[in-house]
């Protein structure tokens, strides 16, 4: 969790590397192994997730209030969440019909519908796409490919360009992020994402929007360098409205 990259079938060798594999498990069966316990973990995650038993982490919903008492948009992404769009429209759920209505949710459906989305995703341009909206639109998506190549000339000490391109789970990352902000009518380095994950940070980074990382139990030790604040949760001396109003980003 202290990394970007990091996913089940890795986690489950690590885990099972220290611990010790079933003795009764042959080596060829490991991955069947694998699929197994992952597919049950998925399940009892979305069993608990999907209860009306589990809370939402404190302070989110009078922190949404504030957000909209003081007409911030309030976007939330879920196109590339790890969890699923079923399970995490079931956490939003929580929040209640009067508060999803104020919001804007946005999943696959909306990434790919937005003008960053239509033109990296290979969707092709509505007709209804304002021109200059395209043109910015392809100018970051051209800005991204030369920036990644830029980085990788450096790496290789070469002064050519690179045809190169992210990987398709970052890809998905900055669409999410670049469509959040469109929705929200907003340049993205106007928007603050608030994260909790290594790749979300990175995606941030990658387009130019402040971060802000609010630490879980999963998370209490990682380090997370590219964001401008790490706090522990929602409202008293840590991520307030107020706060984010005042801080001035570098």
């Amino acid at each position: 969790m202290r990394k970007a990259g990091g996913d089940e079938d890795r986690m489950l060798v690590l885990f099972f590397n220290r611990i010790g594999w079933p003795t009764s498990l042959p080596t060829s069966e490991k991955e069947s192994f694998m699929k197994n316990v992952i597919r049950e973990k998925r399940k009892a995650l979305e069993e608990i997730v999907t209860s009306s038993n589990l809370p939402l982490r404190p302070g989110v919903e009078n922190f949404i209030d504030d957000a909209l008492s003081e007409g911030v948009p309030v976007m939330m992404l879920i196109a590339y969440s790890r969890n699923g769009d079923k399970i995490s429209r079931s956490i939003i759920d929580k929040l209640g019909h009067d508060r999803i209505s104020k919001i804007k949710i946005i999943g696959k459906e909306e990434v790919e519908g937005s003008f960053y989305g239509q033109l990296v995703l290979g969707k092709g341009v509505s007709s209804t796409l304002d021109e200059q909206l395209v043109k910015e639109a392809q100018k970051a998506v051209s800005m991204e490919k030369q920036r990644i190549a830029e980085e990788v000339a450096a790496i290789l000490k070469l002064t050519v360009d690179i045809d190169t391109s992210p990987s398709e789970n970052f890809e998905k990352i900055v669409a999410t992020l670049r469509a959040g902000a469109e929705y929200a009518g907003l340049p993205a380095q106007n928007c603050v994402l608030i994260a909790g994950s290594q790749s979300s940070i990175l995606g941030a980074e990658r387009v130019g929007m402040p971060c802000v990382v609010l630490r879980s139990s999963l998370t209490a030790r990682a380090e997370f360098r590219q964001a401008k604040a790490v706090m522990d949760g929602f409202g008293g001396a840590d991520l307030t409205i107020s706060r984010l109003r005042h801080k001035k980003w570098s």
